[in-house]
């Protein structure tokens, strides 16, 4: 059997070993293995370093000339508003612009990246590089890359036509010569035969949208409603002046359904977009590329481990009989079921493995989805002035340390999140492990249950440790509690006492047992969020030294101090006054009805608002009437009260602006 490869330009015929399978179902002979497939090194037709050097030549011309188009205009128009040059690939500041684009661009280079670190020649340029220059190569790769992709993103910044033919041009050449790359040397030796394909799929997915993009751009014309010129911005600010009707504010306070409540929690982990909210560009492209990141790292753990344990399980014969014979162990005296037995447990290994890759990149996709609703939130809260970020800045205002921290985010993100699903599926496949060979297995066939061996040896212990538990909980409940009037106090304070002091050994037992759960629960749940950078895993008064943490929130702070869509709806309103295009006045008097709206209720219901918190003063500084008030009685149960304090759902009520009246003060005559 004869295969040719196209090796440096020559066909080099191989020649695979010859295995007699006419042997394979015989009983008298011992089956021969399977020929092993042999991947040569490939060179395609499409010559990478020649490509690149073509490309790049031609990036460069298409810059040039961008840049003398792009001056010819501002000689011409005279004034411009935001940022078009060459010199600025995109305005990060603008929540209006067609983010798909830079997102494309930022996975196409971050998918680079994945390649290069393991790639054997990280430059195009240069072939079988040395160990001693690879690492060299790889840190100018790093540079080299983004300026290749740098004109994709500048056809799409200037809204020029002949952007977009420049970007229709250089976006078909990259994902032509991919797809040739990629038909002509489909296997590759390094790491796993279909790896190069595989991590080229998300390139491709960047490429064809980019090319499909570009002519759809052309075909509709530059926009010229552009940042503070789109309507966004006064759409946002008439939502926020448009005054919510009665209806509405009275029924969000009504107790919402177990159902409902049970329906709250998976909605909490699902991103359902809003009509009049805009992500900031670089929230969206640091959640694509934390996607992107997501499926190479997942690849990579996937292609280095079952492969080998593909090759582990073909090469177990009847010599793994004497070796596990050497250590002492004898899983039966037939060799050939000593194989099976191997065969099947490297098999049950495989699927743990794969089982926590797996629920690794769900996790990783969970949480993903949450922090997109956290990060929503987030900004609302800071738009509307909430500052519950630091305890130490109370100002939001750029700062060195923010600047560093808003250009760093994404790149930081999508490390984080890469080591985060390392990570979990290092302790995932160790959990599968315990709980498929000691828990399973045992169950399934019936010996070396050890574990439940040790438990059951430990019977008394657990059931002593229960009924202690019990029984504090039962005497809590019926013995030490007592209900007047909406309130709780204490009784039997003797019995209390003793009590106590009888059971001081056995609550230091149990003691034990909560700390190893505490560390287990601590553990298990920050690995779960290592990937996210919205939350700290530190505690409220260390947050300051989580690195990713203080990122995140020094970014929102940036970003909100520099587009905040009041004030970008404001310098709209200057810019065309003095522009002069007549839209200033429409603008204003869109946006004085809505408050023209909420003038009318004002007047009439200022002394309601001044009584409704007077009497919430009242009862937050004397609980004890809270009990006597006829709502208590009749809507709320006695377990909302402790102590005679306000529950936290009764405190956010009565945090509440006045100008979202709460039901339970809209009209005190009617509820005492």
């Amino acid at each position: 059997m004869t295969q040719t490869n196209q090796s440096k330009g020559q066909f080099e015929p191989f020649e695979y070993s010859y295995y007699d399978y006419s042997d394979w179902y015989s009983n008298n002979a011992e089956p021969t293995k399977p020929p092993k497939e042999v991947i040569l090194p490939c060179d395609p037709t499409a010559d990478d370093r020649l490509f690149h050097i073509c490309v790049l030549s031609i990036s460069l011309g298409v810059l040039l000339i961008l840049a003398v188009l792009t001056r010819k205009n501002k000689l011409c128009q005279g004034f411009t508003r935001g940022s078009s040059s060459v010199f600025s690939p995109t305005n990060f500041l603008d929540q209006t612009q067609q983010k798909g684009l830079v997102m494309a661009v930022f996975g196409l280079m971050f998918s680079k990246l994945s390649v290069l670190v393991i790639a054997p020649d990280p430059l195009p340029f240069s072939r079988d590089t040395s160990v001693e220059m690879k690492e060299y190569m790889k840190i100018i790769a790093i540079f080299y890359y983004p300026v290749l992709y740098y004109p994709l993103l500048v056809c799409g910044t200037l809204q020029h036509k002949a952007g977009y033919v420049f970007g229709t041009l250089l976006s078909f050449s990259h994902a032509g010569v991919l797809v040739w790359q990629r038909f002509d040397c489909p296997k590759t030796p390094e790491i796993y035969k279909h790896y190069a394909l595989l991590a080229s799929l998300p390139q491709l997915a960047c490429l064809v949208y980019l090319c499909v993009q570009f002519p759809l751009l052309f075909v509709k014309g530059p926009k010229t409603d552009e940042d503070i010129d789109s309507s966004y911005y006064s759409d946002y600010v008439k939502l926020l002046l448009k005054k919510k009707s009665s209806a509405v504010s009275s029924s969000t306070t009504d107790q919402p359904a177990w159902a409902e409540r049970l329906l709250q929690v998976p909605k909490s982990y699902i991103y359902i977009p809003e009509k009049v909210f805009c992500f900031p560009l670089k929230l969206a492209v640091s959640g694509f590329v934390s996607f992107v990141a997501i499926y190479h790292t997942v690849l990579l753990l996937v292609v280095l481990v079952v492969p080998t344990l593909h090759i582990v399980r073909a090469g177990i014969d009847e010599n793994i009989a004497f070796l596990l014979l050497g250590f002492g162990i004898v899983l039966s005296d037939d060799r050939m079921e000593v194989v099976r037995i191997v065969t099947f447990y490297t098999w049950l290994l495989e699927v743990c493995y794969v089982c926590a890759v797996t629920l690794s990149c769900l996790v990783s996709l969970i949480m993903l989805m949450r922090s997109m609703v956290l990060h929503r939130s987030n900004l609302k809260g800071l738009y509307k002035g909430d500052i519950y970020f630091s305890n130490s800045q109370k100002t939001i205002s750029p700062s060195k340390p923010g600047i560093v921290c808003w250009m760093g985010l994404t790149g930081y993100q999508a490390a984080i999140v890469c080591l985060g699903i390392v990570i979990q599926t290092v302790v995932f496949f160790i959990c599968f492990l315990f709980l498929v060979f000691l828990i399973i297995i045992p169950v399934f066939y019936g010996r070396n249950v050890i574990v439940f061996e040790i438990a059951g040896k430990a019977w008394p212990a657990w059931v002593t440790l229960v009924l202690v538990t019990l029984l504090q909980h039962v005497a809590a409940k019926f013995a030490f509690i007592r209900k007047e009037a909406g309130q709780r106090d204490l009784k039997n304070r003797e019995s209390l006492f003793l009590l106590t002091y009888l059971l001081f050994l056995a609550n230091t037992v149990l003691g034990q047992i909560v700390a190893i759960w505490r560390m287990v629960i601590t553990a298990l749940y920050n690995i779960v969020h290592l990937g996210r950078v919205d939350i700290s895993l530190l505690h409220r008064t260390t947050e300051s030294c989580d690195p990713a943490y203080q990122y995140y929130t020094s970014f929102l702070k940036v970003e909100v101090s520099q587009s905040h869509p009041v004030m970008k709806a404001f310098c709209g309103l200057l810019l065309d006054m003095m522009v002069g295009s007549g839209r200033a006045a429409q603008k204003i008097r869109d946006a004085e009805k809505g408050i023209q709206e909420n003038r009318l209720s004002d007047a009439n219901g200022a002394q309601r608002i001044r009584s409704r918190w007077q009497l919430l003063y009242t009862l937050v500084n004397n609980p004890s009437l809270l009990g006597s008030r006829k709502h208590f009685q009749t809507r709320q149960s006695s377990d909302s009260v402790l102590n005679g304090t306000p529950n936290h759902s009764s405190k956010k009520e009565a945090d509440r602006p006045a100008a979202q009246p709460v039901a339970s003060a809209e009209n005190p005559t009617n509820q005492e």
